[in-house]
């Protein structure tokens, strides 16, 4: 039981926030029918444009922190 809720802590969206380098919303643009990707330094910036974005039933966004790669030593 133990393991299970230092699982669900490690993937709470709060504990994301604080190590991404930014924020990514992609959607669809129902106006051309288009993928787009737009990039934002604040989560809630990119989860109030996100929310803009879903204007009618067609419409969607998803909202990706993109955190920094590690760094790979050699062996």
């Amino acid at each position: 039981m133990e393991q299970q809720q230092d699982f669900l802590t490690a993937h709470r969206p709060e504990a994301q926030q604080s190590a991404a380098l930014y924020w990514e919303v992609t959607y669809l643009d129902t106006e051309c029918g288009r993928v787009r990707t737009e990039l934002f330094d604040d989560a809630a910036a990119a989860e109030r444009f996100a929310s803009r974005r879903v204007r009618d039933e067609h419409g969607w966004a998803i909202v990706d922190g993109v955190r920094p790669r590690e760094a790979r030593t050699a062996a």
